[in-house]
């Protein structure tokens, strides 16, 4: 049994340069395998040898168009993942995600602000960014300052946050122009990577690295606080200073991933739960399978978004699609006995 678990996760941990090949042929665009090869040859020599640039339009296509959203969506799949795992193991909870904290509703504020103000991309960009990592500040503040104690202070506290900025988003939505500001707000709030470049992956990478490598240090700790707060002192944790340090880098993770995709739900939710099923409940696995499997699921949700319609589908209606079914059946496989 534990041999054909290791053999899952090594074809998983191949799934996701497997559906970055594949996915440079989906698209409108017709793509032969023969043109992506040669473009592919093009680009490598241009890149080390410094020849002559390609400016086909295979050319455009391939690595101006296909490959930035590309990379984008195994980021930001692998982002939410991880945070959502890190989250579940902290607060000890199966149905907490990455927006616990009201960090996908803070930045959905700051980028529908950012829209009715100046319609800016950097500027939407930072706004969610901000605003996802001030909600999170606030939820935390308001947890400290509470009488009460244990996660369950935090959580509650995410809620209410993220409350109070689904109204201000509401308030925004209520105030701007219905014929040019109204739809983008809507658009961006279901998600999409459709307009994602190099240089979106240039001020996302920081902060998602920084967030992945203190949680991947840190994976052996949150085994611990996963136990409880009472064993994780008597192991000589402490434990308020380790969930901050936790919920910090998560939510910077998910913050940079929220600011590039939108809003989009479930991956954070349902992808722990499938890597756990792979890999067991501990972090040292489940944290690297959770980053790899997020990048796949993502991916290959972004793949079905351009491609099973006339018009692309917003990448949070089919997530949702995705996600509610299969953890309906992730419960089924709860209740029969599956841990």
């Amino acid at each position: 049994m534990p041999d054909c678990r290791y053999s899952r996760a090594a074809l998983v941990y191949v799934l996701p340069v497997a559906l970055l090949i594949v996915s440079l042929f989906v698209g409108r665009y017709q793509t032969p395998v023969s043109v992506v090869v040669d473009e592919s040859m093009k680009a490598f020599s241009s890149l080390f040898f410094g020849t002559p640039a390609s400016v086909s339009t295979h050319h455009t296509v391939l690595f101006n168009v296909r490959l930035p959203r590309i990379l984008a969506a195994l980021l930001v799949g692998a982002a939410l993942s991880t945070a959502g795992a890190s989250f579940q193991g902290i607060f000890r909870n199966p149905l907490v995600s990455s927006y616990i904290l009201g960090v996908g509703a803070g930045a959905g504020f700051g980028a529908c602000l950012a829209i009715l103000l100046w319609n800016n991309y950097l500027f939407i960009q930072l706004m969610a960014f901000a605003f996802g990592l001030l909600a999170m500040f606030l939820a935390i503040s308001m947890g400290k300052a509470s009488k009460g104690t244990g996660t369950l202070v935090f959580v509650l506290s995410g809620m209410i946050v993220g409350s109070v900025f689904t109204a201000l988003t509401s308030l925004v939505k209520y105030v701007a122009d219905p014929y040019d500001e109204l739809p983008a707000i809507v658009f961006w709030l279901m998600g999409s990577l459709a307009t994602v470049r190099y240089a979106d992956l240039l001020y996302i990478l920081l902060p998602m690295f920084i967030g992945a490598l203190v949680l991947f240090l840190l994976r052996w700790r949150i085994n611990i606080l996963s136990l409880g707060d009472e064993e994780a002192k008597a192991l000589g944790i402490n434990v308020e200073k380790m969930r901050l340090i936790i919920i910090v880098c998560a939510t910077l993770m998910t913050s940079a991933a929220v600011s590039i995709s939108g809003v989009i739900g479930w991956v954070g939710l349902v992808v722990p739960h499938i890597s756990r099923m792979i890999v067991g409940p501990n972090y040292s696995r489940l944290l690297p399978m959770s980053m790899v499997l997020g990048a796949s699921f993502m991916l290959l949700v972004d793949d079905l978004s351009r491609t099973i319609a006339a018009t692309e589908i917003p990448l949070g209606i089919l997530t949702s699609l995705v996600g509610a079914p299969l953890f309906a059946y992730l419960l089924r496989r709860g209740r029969m006995g599956w841990n």
